[in-house]
Formats: C-alpha cells, sequence, structure tokens
C-alpha cells in the first residue's frame, strides 16, 4: 500500500495506470467503505482510495469541527484491504494549487438535501472535479444511500471526463439500517430507534408501491399518506425531519409514473445527528 501526500508524487505513482478505480472518502471507514472498495478491486486493476474531510461541502462548521476522524484504524483497514494507492491530501493542495470555475447548481437540483444544506453538492461537485482532473480514472465507486450525491456527480463527471461513476448497493447493519460514519457519534438508544424507524420507511415504501399501483400513481394520495406516517414518527420518535418525499429516478422529480422507478428518501435528525436515507 502506497501512501500519497504530495500531489507531485501522486502524479509519479498513477502516471502509467489506464485501469484505476477511485473510491472517494471522508474517512471513519466503514463495511460500506469495504463494499466499495471490493467492487473496485474487482472490477479495476488498481484501486485509490482517498480521506480528505472536505470543508467546502459542510455547511455547518460544527458539523465539520465534530465530523468522525480516524486516521490510524483507517490506515489500518485500507491496508488489510490491500489498497494500492491511498491519497491524503492537505486542504492547500486540493483549493490552492488548483484553479478552477466554480459550480453552481442548476434550481431543479435544489431539492432534498440540496434544499437543506445550502452550497454542500456544489463542494462535493468541486473536489471531485478538482480529484479526477488529478486523478484521471476508470471508475468512481459511489453508494446508493447518498443516492442524490451519486445521481449530480455522475451527471456532472460524465459529461466532462471519460471516468465512469459506479453505483454500489447500500450496506446495512443486521436489523436494516445504513451504515455512515456518522453512526459512531450516536447513542445505543438513537441507533435501537434509528432502526425502528428504518424498518417502518421499508414498510411504508413498500405501501406506497402498492398504492401507487392502485391509484395510477396518484400524487396527493401519495402526499396524505407520507404525512400521516411522518407526523406519527416525530411522534414516537422526537426526531425532526427535513424531508420525507417520494421522487423518480430519472431526473429526481416528484413525476411518478408506471414504468418509472421511484424512492422513498428521508433526511432527519436524531439527538443533533443528522442521517439520510432511501428505499
Amino acid at each position: 500500500m502506497k501512501l500519497i501526500r504530495q500531489i507531485t508524487d501522486l502524479n509519479k505513482a498513477i502516471n502509467k495506470q489506464k485501469e484505476l478505480g477511485f473510491v472517494p472518502t471522508m474517512g471513519s471507514l466503514h463495511k460500506g467503505h469495504e463494499f466499495l472498495i471490493n467492487k473496485s478491486k474487482k472490477l479495476c486493476k488498481k484501486t485509490l482510495v482517498s480521506i480528505f474531510i472536505n470543508p467546502t461541502q459542510f455547511n455547518n462548521q460544527n458539523d465539520y469541527k465534530t465530523y468522525p476522524r480516524n486516521l490510524k484504524k483507517d490506515l489500518k483497514t485500507l491496508k488489510r484491504l490491500k489498497i494500492d494507492f491511498v491519497y491524503l491530501p492537505t486542504v492547500k493542495q486540493v483549493y490552492k494549487e488548483i484553479k478552477l470555475p466554480k459550480i453552481k447548481l442548476k434550481k431543479k437540483h435544489k431539492v432534498l438535501c440540496a434544499k437543506f444544506r445550502k452550497g454542500h453538492f456544489e463542494g462535493v461537485l468541486d473536489v471531485l472535479n478538482r480529484f479526477t482532473k488529478l486523478i484521471a480514472p476508470k471508475i468512481i465507486f459511489m453508494g446508493e444511500k447518498d443516492f442524490q450525491q451519486y445521481f449530480l456527480v455522475k451527471k456532472f463527471i460524465t459529461k466532462r471526463y471519460k471516468t465512469k461513476v459506479y453505483l454500489c448497493k447500500t450496506i446495512r447493519n443486521s436489523n436494516g439500517m445504513a451504515l455512515s460514519s456518522r453512526n459512531t457519534l450516536l447513542k445505543k438508544n438513537d441507533i435501537k430507534n434509528s432502526e425502528l424507524i428504518t424498518k417502518k420507511l421499508m414498510r411504508l415504501k413498500i405501501k406506497l408501491d402498492r398504492v401507487n399501483r392502485l391509484n395510477n400513481y396518484n400524487l396527493k394520495k401519495n402526499t396524505v399518506l407520507i404525512q400521516e406516517f411522518k407526523r406519527k414518527l416525530i411522534d414516537k420518535y422526537n426526531i425532526k425531519i427535513e424531508y420525507l418525499e417520494c421522487r423518480n429516478l430519472i431526473n429526481l422529480g416528484t413525476n411518478l409514473k408506471k414504468k418509472i422507478s421511484f424512492k422513498l428518501f428521508i433526511s432527519y435528525y436524531i439527538n443533533k445527528v443528522r442521517l439520510i436515507d432511501n428505499f
């Protein structure tokens, strides 16, 4: 495993790599990250993992400061997984040595997380634009839990580079809760409640599928059902829900039709820790 900290060393290490898989992370690695890495190892000749907590994608500075960090454990995990390259850039390297145009999100894409985290996806797209320009990977691997992120990154990156963006399934614990670095900030009771919430959301998605088929994808019936479910969740678990809504997978719009797949998206706070998921 080659540890890389400088751009010059990065260029030397990957200069002749034509089949490079790239897994961008912010560290605090878990089994979800491991799944992405193993998929990259399977589909690409070499794999590069970056660990970079990107300050520009945090709309809340306290969130940035408290984001889980455990580099020593992460490097141990990556060594066990036999990663080829690990890139650990500094903020100065990423933003001061590479000048690129400012990214603006289209109004139609300012939904879900983009609506509640101002500047978040602009920051994500900016840093991945910089990384892709530097690394020129064959494939970038991303998780389905962050589906909106995948949707926007794929649209942005594939338009500008030959790089593909590969979607990997959400990895969950034994009780169905999606794995996330932020889960380490939760207390045991919070995790238990989040697992119960996840199971209820899974059942809601099944019910929505059935209701939509029977009512020809009636948006009003959808909304009534979701709002009633939302009130029950808030009352029972004392959580703050930012959004709970169905959106199609074509353009993340609210128009649902028979032959268009859709997901149920949620973002909520449980004891000040923000969690997202989709089903």
